[in-house]
């Protein structure tokens, strides 16, 4: 990765290392500002100081920033999947889901707020990628330059109806991977079509879970298709394999209100029902695990980083940290594993990785 301020000065008191130690530390203990940055790298300098000189102190909240908003996205991107990489143990069967998020804070009335697609590995609980896209119609284009980024052989990528494209699916095949892909009226025809291919066959395996969590008994169950006869469209897909009809009921066990829902999906995989039907479970965990916590742990919506690349290369810190603190096995709440790194030196190196 190049160092974006050779390109300006030249000149500058606070290398890049000490820059990102301080920063990812500091996150990880709980700063979700360049100001709360500061304030840790000052109250811990000495602490710092074991494992980068420091020479110059801690650099100011400007500087920072300025680094971070000059900082290529890309370039800090493929970093960030190179470290991704080494974290991870096995693609073979993992569900990689592929979702955006809107990033509320980055936003001004001139400029729309920054939308994120990401990679997630849903088992693992780890980020894989990810691109910046200003809209959310975006992520059409942006999913297949995504999924060049990252090896995929062997895995099971998820998308949601937005991204049941002819040309993602290819692209997914291509990686040598498998696909999900859930069905809706942007592929009106193909929706009519499965739906049709269930009310005459309502599929010769069907697999059923249920979930006695959240408040609610949930039931679920998940039916296949591998003959496509009659799927006029099939030629269209890639690898096209099978559908799946998921029927979903839930009862909420404070009110005994009850609600039905029926999905469906294409997919390159002829898997057994039970596995389409835990597959497509672990799709949502990109919403519970990633975007659910760097809203409401890291403060995500509510931050102002506005500033050039800044929203972006935080956001790679804050998944970077999330990681960091996921995998620290210790039995405290993330909010509280952070809280500990803050106030104990032991902890943040656990956390860190530094023992």
């Amino acid at each position: 990765m190049k160092e974006p301020r050779r390109i300006t000065k030249g000149n500058f008191k606070h290398p890049l290392m000490d820059i990102f130690f301080l920063v990812v530390s500091a996150v990880v203990s709980g700063s979700d500002d360049w100001h709360s940055v500061v304030l840790f790298g000052k109250y811990k300098l000495d602490w710092l100081k074991k494992f980068f000189p420091y020479e110059n102190g801690i650099p100011s909240h400007d500087t920072i920033e300025r680094l971070f908003s000059s900082l290529c996205p890309q370039s800090f991107s493929t970093c960030f999947i190179d470290w991704a990489s080494g974290q991870f143990q096995t693609i073979a069967d993992e569900v990689i889901a592929i979702d955006g998020k809107r990033m509320r804070g980055s936003g001004t009335k001139l400029h729309p707020a920054i939308h994120m697609v990401s990679a997630f590995a849903s088992k693992q609980r780890l980020t894989l990628g990810q691109l910046a896209v200003e809209e959310k119609s975006n992520e059409i284009t942006a999913i297949p330059a995504l999924l060049d980024l990252i090896d995929l052989k062997n895995g099971i990528v998820t998308i949601d109806a937005m991204g049941c494209q002819t040309a993602i699916a290819e692209k997914i095949i291509s990686k040598e991977a498998d696909y999900i892909l859930a069905v809706k009226d942007n592929q009106r025809n193909l929706n009519q079509q499965v739906i049709k291919m269930f009310e005459m066959n309502k599929g010769k395996e069907t697999s059923e879970t249920f979930d006695f969590g959240h408040g609610r008994i949930e039931t679920r169950s998940a039916a296949v298709i591998t003959d496509l006869t009659f799927l006029d469209t099939k030629d269209k897909w890639a690898g096209l394999k099978s559908t799946i009809k998921l029927d979903t009921r839930r009862i909420h066990k404070s009110t005994g209100k009850e609600e039905t829902e029926t999905r469906y999906y294409i997919s390159s995989s002829t898997m057994e029902p039970a596995k389409f039907n835990t597959a497509i479970r672990n799709h949502w965990a990109i919403e519970n695990n990633l975007h659910w916590c760097l809203d409401v742990v890291f403060k995500e919506d509510s931050s102002k980083r506005r500033k050039g690349n800044s929203a972006v290369n935080f956001n790679l810190i804050a998944k970077i940290a999330l990681k960091l603190i996921e995998k620290t096995d210790v039995v405290l709440t993330k909010p509280k594993k952070r809280e500990s790194a803050c106030l104990n030196d032991d902890f943040r190196e656990l956390v860190l990785g530094l023992f």
